[in-house]
């Protein structure tokens, strides 16, 4: 049985952006460590370590998709954010502590922004580039003529 938030997910991310993929990752990452935080409440020592890895390995994959050369001081800033993320999660990790998660959860949601930010601008910029396609055919022609017939 397909999971309708799993099929929603994948359809999102087929044809993204980059910038929208972004996007997605951190939305991936906050989930997890919201669901963390919980797994902490519950002392649930297998799920908070389940999710918390694999937070780690989204940031991983942001990270390594950095482009340092053409993002420049931007590009050094946010590996800085990562490298103390990374390091805020493992302390949090170790000293059970959901009020360390909401602190992260908090920059996540800030940044998570800021890159939705420059998601409505690229796809703003897209559609004032689009060009409109003809008009084939005017519907609201009084002329039966103006409507083609398929087969001539």
């Amino acid at each position: 049985m397909t999971n309708p938030h799993t099929s929603y997910r994948e359809t999102d991310v087929r044809g993204a952006s980059a910038v929208r993929l972004v996007v997605l990752l951190y939305e991936q990452l906050i989930q997890d460590l919201r669901h963390a935080a919980k797994a902490m409440e519950r002392n649930d020592i297998e799920l908070r370590t389940h999710k918390l890895n694999h937070a780690l390995d989204v940031i991983a994959h942001l990270q390594g998709s950095l482009n340092k050369k053409a993002g420049g001081a931007v590009a050094n800033t946010i590996e800085s954010f990562y490298n103390c993320l990374r390091a805020n999660l493992l302390e949090a990790h170790c000293h059970a502590s959901a009020l360390g998660l909401a602190r992260q959860i908090t920059d996540l949601l800030t940044l998570r922004e800021a890159w939705m930010e420059v998601d409505r601008a690229e796809a703003a910029l897209a559609a004032s580039k689009a060009v409109p396609l003809p008009r084939l055919v005017d519907h609201n022609s009084a002329h039966p003529a103006a409507r083609a017939d398929w087969n001539g």
